[in-house]
């Protein structure tokens, strides 16, 4: 087999474990999960492991005709999802749902942040000219009324792939013309003419998550991004089309303080985000960071009125509440239909 670096690349995708290198199909080399592997007390995990899940975080396996239905669509045309490719717990709800985030620019992102399992490799400039067509006939097929798109980061593109992204929410809107499109996109390494050109393209939100509060946005993200880049892109998108709804996402349970929280928060709403999301942080792999604290169901809704109380129009907080997770209702400011109050084990809200 080819060594790259002495780390054997493996011939196959399928073969490759977490951590390991393989070679993409269209002759580039990646590896799996985002994160090599290293060992148990590596710095990558902190040198510990994760404390077992509560119970409010058992998911059910996905199944059912509905995600069989939505798979077979996505494998027909091709397409990545961020379902798959990030391990969302939320993949059986939403796709027996009908629903999917759609990740395009395939499935290899040229960043490693350490919390999130997308493969890492260099795609050299590699792009499915069929991709604008396909997302389109999928969101047709799947009849969506609102469609998420995400895609990884292309810092191999000059524009970071702004003009694929926006042909994609074009042809979307060609087909579907009454679908509400929802773009979670890359920071476009802060230039905001390439952010201009998605917000062009016909969408109804904005999302560049920040993930993190400032102090651990660079243990937790790759260098390449930063918390002033992506609030200096979410104010851009605001001001440069003011109609357009922005959105921000924070895991937490990686070690933030509560007055980081409301740092963040204050920023977001000072960028003028308008949505912003809450999720509980888990451990895709052991070669990822570790989980420093599991937040309470009852802390999740404290939150959400910490976060309304500062101006957003919605705040969706929960332990499996994901940045594209029920997108489309979360306008109805009711938590997205969730009460965190019927987990297992939550006990009542606070």
């Amino acid at each position: 087999m080819p060594e790259l670096k002495d780390i054997r690349v493996v011939a196959e995708a399928a073969h490759a474990r977490s951590g390991e290198k393989y070679l993409t199909p269209q002759g580039f080399t990646a590896v799996r999960d985002g994160i090599k592997a290293r060992g148990s007390e590596g710095p990558a995990t902190h040198g510990r492991p994760s404390a077992p899940k509560p119970p409010w975080l058992k998911a059910r396996a996905p199944s059912g005709r509905g995600y069989q239905g939505v798979r077979a669509l996505v494998r027909e045309h091709r397409l990545a999802t961020v379902c798959e490719e990030a391990k969302c717990p939320n993949i059986g709800e939403c796709w027996n749902a009908g629903t999917a985030t759609l990740m395009l620019m395939g499935a290899v992102c040229t960043r490693a942040c350490r919390f999130c399992s997308v493969d890492t490799g260099n795609p050299r400039g590699w792009l499915d000219a069929d991709e604008p067509e396909n997302a389109a006939r999928t969101v047709e097929l799947m009849g969506l009324g609102y469609v998420v798109l995400t895609s990884v980061d292309r810092d191999d593109l000059p524009d970071g792939g702004a003009a694929h992204y926006a042909a994609c929410v074009r042809a979307i809107k060609c087909r579907n013309p009454a679908t509400a499109v929802e773009a979670l996109t890359p920071d476009f390494q802060g230039v905001l003419a390439d952010v201009a050109t998605v917000v062009d393209s016909g969408i109804e939100v904005f999302a560049q998550n920040l993930e993190t509060v400032r102090r651990l946005t660079h243990p937790v993200r790759d260098p390449r991004a930063g918390y002033e880049q992506t609030l200096a892109v979410l104010a851009h998108a605001k001001r440069y089309r003011p109609a357009v709804l922005t959105k921000s996402s924070l895991m937490l349970g990686l070690g933030e303080s509560d007055a980081e929280i409301d740092e963040a928060l204050a920023d977001l709403r000072a960028a003028g985000v308008d949505i912003v999301t809450l999720g509980q942080y888990l451990r895709p792999t052991l070669n990822h960071l570790p989980v420093q604290r599991y937040v309470a169901p009852a802390e999740f809704d404290r939150y959400r009125e910490r976060a309304l109380a500062r101006g957003f129009v919605e705040c969706v907080s929960g332990p499996l509440v994901r940045s594209s997770y029920r997108a489309e209702q979360a306008l109805d400011r009711n938590n997205a239909g969730l009460d965190n109050r019927t987990l297992a084990g939550a006990g009542p809200a606070r």
